[in-house]
């Protein structure tokens, strides 16, 4: 293998490794935003279920005990 075949081959792999960065990049990008957006709806689902159990709660009635 001569010099320049190694040199090409070493410019070969950079662009490959160059587009499996940029691939990687777009896959972190999405992921990121999906996990954002199950974050918020895990937080919309805390309040419902905060806001159900708190409804249920009986209510103590203040007054003289007998």
């Amino acid at each position: 293998m001569g010099l320049t075949e190694r040199v090409w081959d070493a410019f070969a792999r950079t662009i490959r490794l160059a587009d499996k960065v940029e691939q990687l990049t777009a896959t972190v990008a999405k992921q990121q935003h999906h996990i954002e957006d199950l974050t918020g709806r895990v937080i919309r689902l805390e309040t419902a279920l905060e806001l159900a159990l708190g409804s249920k709660r009986p209510k103590k009635l203040s007054g003289p005990s007998s």
